[in-house]
């Protein structure tokens, strides 16, 4: 029999990587893993962990700004160096967690970048590009996320950022343009108004978060307008301009935005750049991704794809689980394959959004029969006190044949973590009779979950 290095090899230290190393390790197998970066991922280095901290940065702009209508007065300012190192302090502190978790678990952690030599080898480059070392495996698990994409052949895309930059900006702009209109670009928007940036989104759609129930969309392109953020919907860029006062954003439709940064969120990639997969029998799909099977194998049958890299459901508690079913799959001889239904997502733009489920539209498709629709739109207790003017929208899609409730689409304060919790009734396929079973707790936005009572007429479209 053929002796390799290790049972398992891992490319790439994200989180789906990462869990599916750290199990295999604990199951007394010999493993190791590969990370060109830092050890953490997209999620923990550049997405989600990051992301979120400048989220709760930004948003005590508006909670100063609430507070004065309870009677606070407050006097503050914002100091971006300040908050850039303290971020980066705690996502240091996050990245050694989980490189000490795959050391206790018996991973062995290899620096550098890993590419494929045939099926059961793997090179790793050093910082010249050169190899290093060869590292032979049984199995191989490829687990490397995406990057950003951006339009290479605009003129002057080579002024833009992307969202990995715009983490370790030096200072922050007075003015930016963020190009496209799904999690990251509305997301960015919000942080960035919120700290007080004069913020421009752009995106060549008719309206931002594709993919979304269209009340959802409606409602929060809306809700971001009055954070001050300008949306500039059916547009793209046709140059980027640089000048002695900052960069000019040529749209196509002939307007011209001057501003001091311009990032592009126009999407992500699959990363399977130099990795050499078709020397290892790996194939791909027509967009670039790993292919793959309902158990993660990939055309090579003694390698396996998670993660975004194979562009099924790009979420990172999503890599993690996938992670999981692998291990059980491979290694523990109990076929898995993760189940894609039903599973909740959050925009945390502001207000954040929570989904669970399926869309009206998606629903009318797929359900056998009639689709009930219950909509409510308020202003939440905290806001209508001060009079503001922000509502929340709350939406159930409801199958009117077995009556369970198959969407749920929240938009408003604390909406991904209640989001968090509908899921659970939802992936339950509770019936609507049971969700009006459960008692409300009062005084909450979230009630209004348990309350809602009258369903939308037939043929009638909800007020954006």
């Amino acid at each position: 029999m053929t002796t390799y290095d290790y049972d398992l090899f891992v490319i790439g230290a994200g989180s789906g990587g990462v869990r599916a190393a750290r199990l295999t390790a604990l199951g007394g197998k010999r493993v190791a893993i590969a990370e060109e970066f830092r050890v953490g991922g997209t999620c923990v280095i550049r997405g989600c962990v990051p992301k979120k901290f400048m989220v709760m940065a930004s948003d005590f702009a508006h909670q100063f700004e609430t507070a004065e209508g309870y009677g606070w007065t407050i006097d503050a300012s914002f100091d971006w160096p300040t908050f850039i190192q303290a971020k980066d302090v705690e996502i240091a502190r996050l990245s050694g967690i989980y490189a000490a978790n795959l050391g206790k678990a018996g991973v062995d952690l290899v620096h550098g970048r890993a590419i494929l030599k045939d099926r059961n080898t793997v090179q790793i480059l050093n910082k010249e590009g050169a190899v290093d070392r060869e590292i032979t495996a049984d199995k191989i698990l490829i687990a490397t996320g995406g990057r950003p994409w951006m339009p290479e052949q605009l003129p002057g895309i080579e002024y833009a950022i992307t969202s990995e930059e715009a983490f370790h900006l030096p200072e922050l702009p007075k003015r930016i343009l963020i190009a496209g209109g799904g999690y990251i670009a509305v997301e960015f928007a919000g942080i960035f108004a919120g700290l007080g940036v004069e913020t421009t989104l752009i995106y060549r759609g008719p309206n931002i978060l594709r993919g979304f129930d269209d009340d959802v969309r409606a409602h929060l392109a809306g809700e971001i307008e009055k954070r001050g953020i300008k949306v500039i919907l059916g547009c793209q860029h046709s140059a980027i301009e640089k000048t002695e006062n900052g960069l000019v954003n040529v749209l196509e439709n002939g307007m011209k935005i001057e501003t001091d940064v311009v990032m592009f969120a126009t999407g992500r990639a699959p990363y399977v750049k130099g990795l050499n997969l078709d020397k290892a029998g790996v194939e791909l799909t027509g967009d670039g991704a790993i292919k793959v099977d309902e158990l993660s194998r990939t055309t090579a049958d003694n390698i396996w794809a998670i993660g975004d890299v194979t562009d099924r459901m790009n979420l990172t508690p999503v890599a993690i689980r996938e992670g999981v079913a692998f291990h059980e799959t491979v290694f523990r001889d109990n076929p898995q394959a993760f189940d894609y239904e039903a599973v909740a997502t959050a925009v945390f733009s502001q207000p954040p959004v929570g989904v669970v489920g399926l869309t009206e539209s998606e629903a009318r498709h797929s359900c056998p029969g009639e689709v009930d629709v219950y909509v409510t739109r308020f202003r939440p207790m905290k806001y209508a006190f001060t009079g503001s003017d922000e509502r929340v929208l709350m939406k159930l899609v409801v199958d009117a044949t077995s009556q369970k409730v198959v969407g749920v689409h929240i938009v408003g304060p604390e909406a991904p973590e209640m989001i968090q919790l509908a899921a659970i009734a939802v992936k339950a396929g509770l019936t609507k009779a049971q969700w009006d079973a459960t008692c409300a707790v009062h005084p909450t936005m979230a009630e209004e979950l348990v309350t809602l009572r009258e369903k939308q007429q037939p043929g009638h479209m909800s007020a954006g």
